[in-house]
């Protein structure tokens, strides 16, 4: 596959704090889609807590190695928006996404990539599945409550 294309495996991370609130970041190129922090591969070797712990530090700021960086070991298989199909090889139409989460204390200084996102906020974990875009990040932010022990 050429070095052009995105990988077509993902990681999406819930960020979230022990009282249950949820990172929730604006996406700069689409105004008003919010996400967890989402991003792919950058080489077809990488392991995919390093896709999640680069991916975390691009777009926040956050160290993970000084939180609790977990593999949900839950993946989804979803079509890529045609809006970005053509970042991905042609023929490509799928993006596989491995679920990680982050509890982080609500203090945790955020540093968003301003080239990635508009602004960020923290909402209690009902209302941020609400208002991500994504079903399947919505579904992720919806386990919490049985996920954090």
């Amino acid at each position: 596959m050429s070095s052009n294309y995105k990988i077509p495996e993902s990681v999406l991370v819930v960020i979230y704090t022990p009282e249950l609130d949820v990172l929730l970041l604006e996406r700069a190129d689409k105004p008003g889609f919010w996400q967890s922090v989402t991003g792919s591969k950058d080489n077809i070797d990488e392991a995919l807590a390093l896709t999640a712990q680069r991916e975390v530090m691009e777009e926040t700021g956050i160290d993970t190695t000084q939180h609790r960086l977990s593999d949900w070991q839950l993946s989804n298989v979803y079509e890529i928006y045609p809006t970005w199909r053509h970042r991905y090889a042609p023929g490509v139409t799928e993006n596989k996404e491995y679920v990680f989460g982050l509890c982080v204390s609500r203090d945790t200084s955020v540093t968003l990539a301003p080239r990635e996102h508009l602004q960020y906020q923290w909402l209690p974990w009902q209302e941020a599945a609400d208002r991500c875009f994504s079903a399947s990040n919505a579904e992720a932010i919806l386990q919490l409550p049985q996920r954090q022990r």
